[in-house]
């Protein structure tokens, strides 16, 4: 049977830059490594990021789009009866930052999947800088995505305090108390640069497993209460979006903005440009599509937008 991985985390958390470290260890362990993305929206940002992976031992499927439940998983259901017979030992699944894990769940129970793949290893990224109050839907979706983790691995762990990583531990524990999950955290959190993972890091990630366990499930339409807004070939450059994104992240008016994220063409290559309230960041890459996306709760389109074409 071929092993299944999910990495869950919301939205921000940095799973998609955990995803591409972990294929490349599970890669040069000798494995056949297909990754399936789903990203939160029309444009698939996230896979353009890991299209160098791409390789005799690496391919990557995608799933785009906000849709319905069924909808959502038809389309997941499909793809995993489609990568079945093309020879990998080892799929990781990147779900969106807004993903309900159930579905998830409920897909490698169905027939025939049930007979082809095994659920090997669940990964939760969790951010050592999370904000402290999230609204009741984050709240539950940051407890959800974690619930059934073998392992919690701390993002950006080398820019908290011991302090502060001990407090988002907390958070997350009070989390899963809130929607009556018996499931706490302590030792089974990994909280390490990711630049200094040890191969004997990466083997406890390979073998943490994942664990059952139950929880209220808050129902609210994701797409609903999470909204992500596209602007495309916007024509400005690194530094006006720069100035952007650090209006939008840290002034009022405009909505609770979780992330943003996108592609800006320069010098004839590109950038990628990733934001969150306490971290921004501006990188070349190999390919991309010149697109700005907004992500958050309750968003005043006409307000991000006036920004995004002023500076």
């Amino acid at each position: 049977m071929v092993q299944v991985d999910l990495i869950t985390g919301f939205l921000g958390s940095g799973k998609t830059t955990f995803l591409r470290k972990y294929v490349q260890y599970l890669i040069q362990q000798g494995h056949n490594v297909c990754i399936l993305e789903n990203d939160f929206g029309a444009v698939n940002v996230d896979a353009m990021l890991l299209q160098d992976l791409i390789g005799e031992r690496c391919d990557i499927e995608t799933i785009s789009g906000g849709c319905d439940c069924d909808t959502h998983q038809r389309r997941m259901r499909t793809k995993l009866i489609s990568m079945a017979m093309r020879g990998f030992d080892r799929v990781v699944i990147e779900p969106s930052g807004i993903f309900d894990v159930d579905e998830f769940y409920d897909i490698l129970r169905d027939e025939p999947l049930d007979r082809w793949y095994a659920l090997g290893n669940v990964v939760a990224i969790v951010d050592a800088r999370l904000e402290d109050t999230l609204s009741p839907q984050a709240e539950y979706l940051l407890a959800s995505e974690a619930a059934s983790a073998g392992l919690v691995v701390m993002s950006r762990a080398q820019q908290a305090s011991c302090a502060q990583a001990e407090a988002v531990v907390a958070h997350l524990n009070r989390a899963l108390a809130a929607c009556r999950c018996p499931r706490r955290f302590g030792d089974d959190v990994l909280c390490k640069d990711w630049a200094a993972l040890t191969d004997a890091d990466w083997e406890r990630i390979d073998r943490c497993g994942w664990q059952q366990t139950s929880y209220v499930k808050l129902h609210f339409d994701e797409h609903e209460a999470f909204t992500s807004l596209y602007f495309l070939e916007l024509g400005r450059t690194a530094e006006q979006l720069q100035r952007a994104a650090h209006t939008l992240l840290q002034g009022a008016g405009y909505g609770h903005i979780l992330r943003i994220k996108g592609f800006i063409p320069e010098n004839g290559g590109w950038l990628e440009l990733n934001a969150a309230r306490d971290a921004m960041t501006l990188q070349p890459i190999p390919n991309g599509q010149e697109v700005l996306i907004v992500i958050g709760e309750g968003l005043d389109k006409a307000a991000i937008e006036a920004v995004v074409k002023r500076l």
